[in-house]
């Protein structure tokens, strides 16, 4: 049974995003006009948000795909505490937020090809093409029986991706562009060679990651007790392995790090080894903004 059978949706969500990504002030414009008690069917949204109407729709749509608001239109708990009045980063300055932002995108799988890519593709292929993505996607389409899938739909959520995560030429010269990638900075997605775009999304020690972005992902998940491999966090779906495209020994040196950090000695976090297999280990689970409470609180 392919690995994709066993994730938890039936079909595949290409498109929406009306072919803009996600820039760097629309999740804070989106959430102010939400949290102010409009919606983004109302006929003065596009005065409202000052943007065009498909712009709009795209707002709405990055809104939902990064986590920010439900499925009835209602702002997250993740939402109130980036982007509220009292907010750790409303205006996204800090790097780990793009970290959570990212986490988001890929493990909510409301827009599908951030699973796809991040979770499956690169264990594939470390390198690959739009094309390559494209046999992949209509392979895994067939696998679960979607009928609907469209390659030039497809083909535009993977450019739209690559504008999102890869900034250009021009955009480096420009400090002050406004419509690069919204997470161009933490170097996810490699471009190896521009002429065949080829790109590449390769394990590295990502000292850039917090730490506590790592516990918070760990905390996110309901499915494990009061343990988690190694090797669960390095390779499974939507852990951080996969979606962080981290080094294992990277990861066991972060996991390392919060076992000796005091500040988690309350929660009884260790760092257990039985006969080769390591664990993270808690006596009592903290909540996962309280951990983030730790990394912004300095």
């Amino acid at each position: 049974m392919s690995e994709l059978l066993t994730s938890p949706y039936n079909k595949l969500t290409l498109s929406g995003h009306e072919t803009f990504h996600c820039r760097q002030l629309w999740l804070k414009k989106g959430y102010d006009f939400v949290n102010n008690g409009n919606k983004f069917t109302d006929v003065e949204a596009v005065v409202l948000l000052g943007v065009g109407k498909n712009m709009v729709a795209s707002i709405y749509f990055w809104m939902k795909a990064f986590s920010l608001i439900d499925g009835e239109g209602k702002l997250t708990s993740l939402a109130h505490y980036i982007f509220s009045s009292e907010g750790k980063d409303p205006f996204l300055e800090d790097e780990a937020t793009l970290w959570l932002l990212h986490y988001h995108l890929v493990n909510q799988g409301f827009s599908s090809i951030y699973d796809l890519i991040f979770n499956y593709l690169r264990r594939e292929k470390i390198e690959f093409t739009k094309e390559n993505f494209l046999l992949f996607v209509q392979r895994k389409a067939n696998e679960i029986g979607f009928t609907q899938f469209n390659k030039k739909t497809a083909g535009t959520d993977f450019d739209v991706l690559t504008k999102m995560y890869i900034r250009t030429t021009d955009q480096v010269k420009d400090k002050e562009d406004t419509f690069s990638g919204l997470l161009a900075d933490l170097n996810l997605i490699q471009e190896e060679k521009k002429q065949t775009s080829l790109y590449s999304i390769p394990n590295e020690s990502r000292n850039n990651l917090p730490e506590e972005i790592i516990l918070y992902t760990i905390l996110d998940k309901q499915d494990f007790q009061n343990s988690v491999s190694l090797n669960m966090l390095f390779q499974d779906r939507n852990q951080a392995g996969s979606v962080f495209g981290i080094t294992k020994n990277a990861l066991m040196e972060k996991l390392e790090s919060l076992a000796n950090n005091p500040k988690y000695k309350k929660y009884g976090v260790t760092l257990s080894d039985h006969a080769g297999i390591k664990e993270l280990q808690f006596v009592s689970k903290p909540d996962k903004f309280e951990i983030l409470n730790h990394y912004y609180g300095n």
